[in-house]
């Protein structure tokens, strides 16, 4: 089926029901879902086109996987958590708004969208997984909130495009390979409150020049 309309009523998409679709090229999903499962749209690589409703709460691990023809996506207010590996892969994704509702964003969640050129993290998320946006290679501007405590494993290698970073206030630690293979960083600003760096954090960083650790670490 190139298009599926899901009728009103239905309240819950399973785990794995879409998983593999590969034909499947837009998606209507009613104001009646509650929850999408795991895995639920995985490999649906035709899909570009989808309205998460408002009425969704959480967008579970794997739930839109390997969907690379998926170009632009609106998450709504009422989402809080975005699951592991839940855009992985998504290599079209250019346009991504991430609502003030979302408070963690999972491991490997938007791994290789490679297109994804901007970034703004809300201020209600206060942890970003391992490997959340690792390979983003398109992402030149990025914008951390000071709400984040803490970045996880390789957040961000591989992101050859990030040109410059001002990490905010409220992060402590930097996690391993944070920014590995960053090469177009050039100028990384580390607040006072950090207290540890991690190992290989800025490892391949071949443009840094300009780096200013505080008196914390």
């Amino acid at each position: 089926h190139a298009k599926i309309v899901i009728p009103d009523g239905v309240t819950s998409i399973g785990d794995s029901a879409f998983r593999g679709c590969t034909s499947l090229t837009s998606l209507v999903i009613p104001d009646s879902v509650t929850s999408i499962g795991i895995g639920a749209f995985w490999g649906c690589k035709s899909l570009a086109d989808i309205v998460i409703p408002d009425s969704v709460t959480c967008i579970e691990n794997s739930a839109f996987e390997g969907c690379s023809s998926l170009s632009s996506l609106v998450i709504p207010n009422s989402i809080t958590c975005i699951g592991k590996r839940a855009f992985w892969g998504c290599s079209s994704l250019s346009n991504l708004v991430i609502p003030n509702s979302v408070t963690s964003i999972g491991n490997w969640a938007f791994y290789g969208c490679r297109s994804l050129s901007s970034l703004v993290i809300p201020d209600s998320v206060t942890s970003i997984g391992c490997e959340a946006f690792a390979y983003c290679k398109s992402l030149d501007s990025l914008i951390i909130p000071d709400s984040v405590i803490g970045i996880g494993f390789g957040a961000f290698s591989g992101c050859e495009s990030l040109k410059s970073l001002v990490l905010p206030g409220g992060v402590s630690c930097i996690g391993n390979c944070a920014f590995d293979g960053c090469e177009s960083l050039s100028s990384v600003v580390i607040p006072d409150s950090v207290t540890s760096i991690g190992a290989w954090t800025f490892l391949g960083c071949s443009s840094l020049t300009n780096i200013v650790i505080p008196d914390s670490v």
